[in-house]
């Protein structure tokens, strides 16, 4: 065994147990279970197979005999660098098996060196890849770098991906509790940390959620987020706890999201505001009436605007508003008997793995009221274990309260229902004055002719700071500032510069990467208009 230093703390362990919000299962443990009661029903699907449950656990085994023979222990670490394919989730679960900490958190938006240097960083033992995935994997001689990590001791591809043999003979690891994932934050500031979670910490909000929105065998669990994303990674564990059918975004080439979601029939749809944004362009351009059987959309991973909320419920799909971190999964949601105002406003009240409290943005250890905004903070079952390596960021994360801080600000209503401001870093202060961007993001994406839109700071001499709004759509500056203004947006909140682009940039995992705007923006690359709103003029009486 080769031991991780974590946060796992044996009183608060022995509480979340005796609450029901641990238990011993493991992600492999799921598996084996499903496997055992319902061997013939359809698991897993991509673009070039559908997985059974007692096929799954056969391909489970194979892997994991084979981590086994390699001389890799509980504590070692394996790494995926590839497509949504099954192979993916095969490897993650063999780990699970072993006790190994899966790192799948590898985006195809890194660089060959880049790969190389966090292989370093987590002396991974074993890769999970395929060819021609990465930045530029076209470029370079990928094989070679490799030969140069002595941790690495084997690289797997879909070619030399171990087949199925039988069951294994072998006891597998049967610790809740051991560091089984390893995520590098894909958040839009800073260098990534890596977050570690264990079964329980995973599978604690995957319990409340499933609970919570009553998800069974019958559901079709459709992820739109890459499987080196979280959200997939809580689709996971929703999936082995519902054992339901669950199927990543791996379409067929030419085939587009839409189709895959109607041709597969999914009932619950997970993705990124972005996601859904596309997908209802999709359908309005099609002139579908609705999106086949779904019946829930997930969307996490940045504020979602209220209107895009308001579009699924006029077509009876219930929008499911989440909020969370890879830190805390995806800890607040609404709940399915939630009023529509709540279900498009807010991101619910949650679970109970984690519980949510308000502090002072300027001072983290002042607790808020209801109502008040300021910095979101939490703790509970749900939480991760801390950052790998990194003593530092772990520490500065929590207030001395032993509450995690979030960089997102937010409030609570009565009832707990958590409504987002923004990030923390993202805040506009123009003169002393606060703006929160998401708010005027989600008032421009109320225009008919507005597809995306991203608020963000340019530097300012006098002022400090001003906003500038960015917009995917046909719009011009003027007319966004009359439509802001009709929509209740504050004069001294208004815009006052304006881009309109073709698209914009996003992280791998389908955030907009408003960083980069402003960057481009002050390189020059982009060159947005100024534009200032004034007040119509009071009618003569």
């Amino acid at each position: 065994m080769r031991p991780f230093l974590t946060l796992h703390d044996p009183a608060r362990a022995a509480s979340f147990y005796e609450a029901g919000l641990w238990t011993g299962d493991t992600f492999y443990s799921l598996l084996a279970e499903a496997a055992q009661e319902h061997p013939g029903e359809a698991a897993l699907r991509d673009g070039r197979t559908t997985i059974d449950w007692a096929d799954l656990r056969l391909r489970v085994d194979a892997v994991a005999d084979d981590l086994a023979a390699l001389g890799l222990v509980s504590g070692d670490r394996v790494s995926l660098w590839l497509s949504n394919r099954a192979e993916a989730i095969i490897a993650f679960l063999a780990c699970s098996r072993e006790g190994i900490a899966c790192n799948p958190s590898l985006h195809r938006t890194y660089t060959c060196a880049e790969i190389v240097e966090l292989l370093k960083v987590l002396g991974s033992a074993a890769l999970v890849t395929e060819a021609g995935w990465g930045a530029d994997r076209s470029q370079v001689d990928f094989d070679a770098m490799l030969k140069d990590l002595p941790c690495l001791k084997k690289v797997y591809t879909p070619q030399n991906f171990p087949r199925p043999h039988g069951l294994s003979t072998r006891a597998h690891d049967a610790n809740p509790d051991r560091v089984a994932y390893l995520a590098f934050t894909s958040g839009t500031t800073g260098l990534p940390k890596c977050v570690m979670h264990s079964s329980n910490t995973l599978l604690s909000n995957g319990r409340d959620l499933v609970r919570d929105w009553a998800l069974g065998r019958e559901t079709v669990l459709l992820t739109l987020s890459p499987l080196s994303h979280h959200i997939a990674w809580v689709a996971v564990a929703q999936w082995l706890i519902a054992r339901c059918l669950l199927v990543t975004d791996d379409a067929p080439a030419g085939t587009e999201r839409l189709d895959w979601i109607l041709s597969n029939g999914a009932t619950y749809v997970m993705g990124v505001p972005t996601h859904a944004m596309d997908i209802l362009q999709a359908q309005k351009a099609r002139n579908l009436s609705s999106l086949g059987a779904v019946e829930v959309f997930y969307m996490a991973g940045a504020p979602i605007p209220t209107v895009v909320a308001e579009a699924f419920v006029k077509q009876g799909i219930a929008p499911q508003n989440v909020y969370g971190m890879t830190e805390n999964s995806s800890h607040q949601y609404t709940h399915p008997d939630d009023a529509s105002e709540i279900w498009t406003t807010t991101c619910g009240r949650g679970g109970k793995s984690y519980e949510v409290r308000i502090f002072d943005a300027e001072d983290p250890d002042k607790m808020l009221g209801v109502g008040q905004t300021g910095q979101i903070a939490g703790r509970g079952a749900a939480l991760m274990l801390g950052y790998f390596g990194n003593q530092t960021a772990t520490e500065n994360s929590f207030n001395k309260a032993g509450w995690f801080l979030s960089g997102d600000l937010g409030s609570l209503d009565e009832a707990g229902n958590l409504t987002i401001e923004g990030r923390l870093k993202d805040l506009i202060i123009r003169g002393g004055h606060n703006i929160y961007p998401a708010r005027i993001e989600a008032l421009a994406l109320t225009h008919g002719n507005v597809a995306k839109a991203a608020a963000f700071a340019i530097a300012d001499e006098r002022l400090g700071e001003r906003v500038c709004i960015a917009i995917v759509g046909d719009v011009g500056g003027e007319e966004m500032l009359a439509h802001l203004a009709g929509e209740g947006l504050s004069k001294f909140d208004m815009p006052e510069w304006f881009l309109r682009l073709e698209s914009f940039p996003l992280t791998a995992s389908g955030k907009i990467l408003k960083r980069e705007l402003a960057t481009m923006v002050a390189s020059g690359e982009l060159q947005p208009t100024p534009v200032r709103y004034r007040e119509p003029k009071a009618a003569a009486l």
